[in-house]
């Protein structure tokens, strides 16, 4: 992701909610939260972003700072209307709660 594709994510996510989900591919706690969010049903009506902090550490902290949330990792971030409206980490992260999130 760039920061080119982070200013249309926020765009975007005034017609559809955006959920980034940002993770290391070495953290067996980030693993297992994606793998949940993998296995539970994506709803169509919003729109997913696996963000890989290994490789992209500079646009996850351009993240932190747009949405003014404390770096965290995993962490799942729900983009609407251009803002962060919720926000979780480690093994708070669920899709129930994401969903719950939009309500």
């Amino acid at each position: 992701m760039s920061e080119d594709q982070l200013k249309g994510l926020i765009e975007q996510s005034k017609q559809k909610p955006q959920v980034i989900f940002k993770h290391s591919t070495r953290c067996s706690i980030s693993s297992v939260a994606k793998s949940r969010l993998e296995k539970s049903n994506t709803p169509g009506h919003i729109d997913f972003y696996y963000l890989d902090l290994l490789s992209h550490r500079t646009i996850s902290n351009t993240i932190a700072r747009e949405f003014e949330v404390a770096h965290e990792s995993p962490q799942v971030l729900v983009i609407k209307d251009g803002s962060c409206v919720y926000h979780e980490s480690h093994m708070g992260i669920d899709m129930t709660e994401i969903l719950s999130s939009l309500n």
